[in-house]
């Protein structure tokens, strides 16, 4: 009986030991799970995974990001919530979807800076970060960068020729439609192309990359060639909890490995973006450009239409947000 003892009692302390051998690293190991408001398999998502491979890979012993999808998992309206309640864990999302808790966010796309600039000690960068850490959240980066434009299914002359043109619009520049005597229509993504194709909207707005994919130039085939908003909103977002849980070790390394993707990211889109335009014109779509006087009063419809929101939402930060992004 004693033997059986003996041997029962060494046959679980050799399981105990073994199995802390086997699994003492993983044992450590965050999952992180996180989301896009764009598929994962959009061109505009295409250098967020780098930035995960990367994190993933220096930061392997500590955590690993799980992306495990986009809008299909969480509505990309709903993201923001769903990271402040901790149900994910980081978000790729624009700060145009979540302006009802966060209206200084945009303020980004206004920057004038580049991101490099935006970091300097005490400036745009440390702002929002503060900012973002009211609402429980870190901001640790941008993850996309790509000019706006407008695309009409008419030959347009000026601005004024804008003027009763239903646009499919987003968050992010209904104010500017509207400043120009355009109609905002609220069509959901996947309703885009069959809205264009029945006449039900005239045109829209969009990034340089994706409509081609789409097939939305199909029956929108002129572009008002003057960009704007090139300061993308799109940031790489963490829950404040989980992030001060990491460690120093782990919020340097993430941090590192994102100051130095940045510039690596713009300079991919940059490149995808010329292609864009050769492919553009191979599809005969025709490039319209205004007056002087005209782009003047196109820009200014995008910028200040967004300051005087800013104005009437939150007027003792806009003289520091202004100062900060390069507009004084």
């Amino acid at each position: 009986m004693k033997k059986i003892i003996i041997y029962t009692l060494t046959f679980v302390l050799l399981t105990i030991l073994f199995a802390g051998i086997a699994v003492p690293a993983n044992a450590k190991v965050k999952v992180l799970k996180a989301v896009s408001f764009l598929p994962k398999n959009h061109p505009l998502c295409a250098m967020i995974h780098v930035w995960v491979n990367r994190v993933n890979d220096k930061c392997k012993d500590a955590i690993k990001i799980d992306w495990v999808g986009g809008p299909e998992v969480i509505p990309g309206f709903d993201q923001a919530e769903a990271l402040r309640k901790n149900t994910v864990q980081v978000i790729f999302n624009p700060t145009a979807y979540y302006a009802p808790i966060f209206p200084e966010g945009n303020a980004f796309p206004l920057s004038k800076l580049t991101m490099q600039e935006e970091r300097k000690p005490g400036g745009f960068y440390d702002f929002m970060v503060k900012r973002h850490k009211r609402i429980g959240m870190m901001f640790i980066g941008t993850w996309l960068y790509d000019p706006f434009y407008l695309r009409v299914n008419r030959p347009v002359k000026s601005v004024k020729d804008l003027k009763g043109l239903k646009m499919r619009t987003a968050a992010l520049y209904d104010k500017m439609m509207k400043k120009l005597g355009m109609i905002p229509v609220t069509v959901k993504f996947g309703d885009t192309y069959t809205a264009l194709e029945r006449g039900l909207v005239d045109g829209f707005g969009w990034a340089t990359l994706g409509p081609a994919d789409w097939g939305w130039l199909k029956n929108c085939k002129y572009i008002i060639d003057i960009p704007f908003y090139t300061r993308q909103n799109t940031l790489i977002l963490m829950n404040l909890d989980v992030w001060n849980s990491l460690g120093k070790k782990v919020q340097d390394e993430i941090m590192d490995i994102t100051v130095k993707f940045e510039p690596d990211m713009v300079a991919y889109f940059k490149k995808a973006i010329a292609k864009e335009w050769e492919k553009y014109d191979k599809m005969g779509i025709k490039r319209i450009k205004f007056s002087p006087e005209d782009t003047k009063i196109y820009l200014d419809a995008a910028y200040n239409s967004m300051w005087e929101d800013l104005e009437k939402k939150i007027p003792d930060l806009v003289p520091t947000l202004k100062k900060l992004t390069g507009n004084i």
